[in-house]
């Protein structure tokens, strides 16, 4: 895909969106990290469900810590893989408190650092709570950036980079959440709805499938 179609792109989903965010709830950027922590495997509808009733309860991680494993897996035993999840988030409330006095740290190392905490979580809390240009990957942007050839790549790690290199840097810093909302209503993954779609006439996709009587 060459530089003038991608621009048009960005431009169509920059004005149907002008300030995108993420679909998560939270109100500071530890509520994030753990959302998106939770997020893994799950949906946002999932989480958000969950968290509405953990974070009135316990939104610190001193308060998170103090409910313990045992505490925390009754706020969030109706999201995939809450065993896991629960223990990794009340390591990473241990480690934020011994060793970043409390605060999200503001390093893709430091957030890698954390349990549960991969490259995709800490692109998200990056971008999301610190406003940086970062471009998380995951199935939703996958898909999208290899069926459009926005960017195409054999691993997350390969798309990141090679969105990184090609969307203009008006558009880095929103691109993340475009991408995984127009891949989420959109272009989806068994049946995507070209026929609705803001984008299709850029879209170098070579299975385009259209309802009877729309154009082609």
């Amino acid at each position: 895909m060459n530089g003038d179609k991608r621009n048009r792109i960005y431009q169509k989903l920059q004005e149907l969106d002008p300030h995108p965010t993420t679909e998560l709830r939270y109100v500071n950027p530890f509520e994030l990290l753990i959302s998106v922590i939770l997020s893994a495997q799950a949906t946002d509808i999932s989480v958000n469900k969950a968290t509405a009733n953990l974070y009135p309860v316990a939104n610190t991680p001193a308060a998170i810590l103090a409910l313990g494993v045992a505490g925390l897996k009754p706020f969030v035993r109706t999201i995939g893989l809450y065993n896991n999840k629960a223990e990794n988030i009340i390591k990473t409330c241990r480690i934020l408190l011994e060793q970043h006095g409390g605060e999200v740290p503001r390093t893709r190392a430091a957030l890698e650092a954390l349990p549960g905490v991969g490259r995709k979580t800490a692109n998200v809390v990056l971008n999301t709570a610190f406003g940086e240009a970062t471009i998380a990957v995951d199935t939703h942007i996958f898909r999208v950036s290899n069926r459009t050839g926005i960017a195409k790549g054999k691993t997350p790690l390969e798309v990141e980079k090679r969105l990184l290199r090609v969307t203009p840097d008006e558009f880095k810093k929103d691109a993340h959440h475009w991408l995984i909302l127009h891949g989420r209503y959109v272009c989806k993954a068994r049946q995507p709805l070209c026929g609705a779609c803001a984008i299709e006439p850029w879209c170098e996709y070579g299975r385009k499938i259209h309802q009877p009587g729309e154009s082609t």
